[in-house]
């Protein structure tokens, strides 16, 4: 009986304490990580597990050799308030880009990466 109560009482603190846990985490990028494409991004897209605030997100881009690009301002689609688009104002001229990003959730926590692309071949 004894184990049947702290198995209960176990089951209901995880259940508890499960949401708080949530965390906004990249699900899938355009470019996509990793990727080569054959021409320049018009815009960054980062789809992520749970709805994100772009107030408090942030995108950026630099070049291999750590050189910033300037983007656009980063906006919430509004289709999906768990995608982060930026523009890319300029083409960007065959390489290897970094996107940087850093993701605060709706409950205030925060998760931060980052991947490459290569843009041309």
């Amino acid at each position: 009986m004894r184990a049947l109560i702290l198995c209960l009482l176990a089951g209901s603190w995880l259940a508890y304490t499960s949401p708080a846990q949530a965390h906004a985490f990249l699900e899938q990028a355009v470019p996509k990580v990793g990727s080569t494409v054959d021409s320049s991004p018009t815009e960054l897209r980062l789809r992520f597990s749970e709805a994100v605030e772009p107030a408090f997100s942030r995108i950026t881009l630099a070049k291999k050799d750590g050189g910033a690009i300037a983007l656009g301002p980063v906006a919430v689609d509004p289709g999906d308030d768990r995608i982060l688009v930026a523009a890319v104002p300029a083409p960007l001229p065959p390489g290897v880009y970094r996107v940087s990003w850093r993701a605060v959730s709706r409950d205030t926590h925060t998760t931060t990466g980052d991947f490459t692309f290569q843009v041309g071949r």
